[in-house]
């Protein structure tokens, strides 16, 4: 069994899937979770890099939001792109990561993933409502 699958099962993983395609369905936003065993160095340096080979900065409205989980390293990062940087509280990514961190501490992944998909997903809609004609740009599945 990978470390991956000892993070989330397949359950567990079908929950969280959900839970991103809940989210988008009300905002043109991106929402990905990407998972490794380690990021070999620098966590948010990591994050940066797959936040690129996603093409999560190729989104139409600058809107993507990466939940980058590190398994070896304990380190989890959630990134959030130009667009929606630019409209966001000041403290929105500081508290959606404090969400995560709560469940995650108790050994609830899939929770703490659900918990921050949620927060992100709503803060999207505010700010980037789904209106007729927004395509899915990004898969929802988890990237490994």
């Amino acid at each position: 069994m990978s470390k991956i699958e000892e993070f989330l099962n397949e359950e567990q993983e079908a929950e969280v899937v959900a839970a991103i395609r809940k989210a988008e369905s009300h905002t043109s936003g991106e929402i990905r979770v990407h998972i490794e065993k380690t990021s070999n160095g620098n966590i948010w340096d990591r994050a940066m890099e797959v936040f690129h080979l996603l093409k999560m900065d190729n989104t139409k409205e600058d809107n993507g939001v990466l939940i980058y989980v590190a398994i070896d390293d304990r380190q989890f990062v959630i990134y959030g792109d130009k667009g929606i940087n630019k409209v966001v509280p000041k403290d929105f990514w500081e508290t959606t990561k404090d969400a995560i961190a709560s469940s995650f501490k108790k050994g609830d992944f899939k929770q703490g993933l659900i918990d921050g998909i949620l927060i992100a997903g709503k803060e999207l809609q505010e700010h980037f409502p789904w209106s007729e004609g927004d395509k899915n740009e990004l898969s929802n599945k988890i990237s490994t």
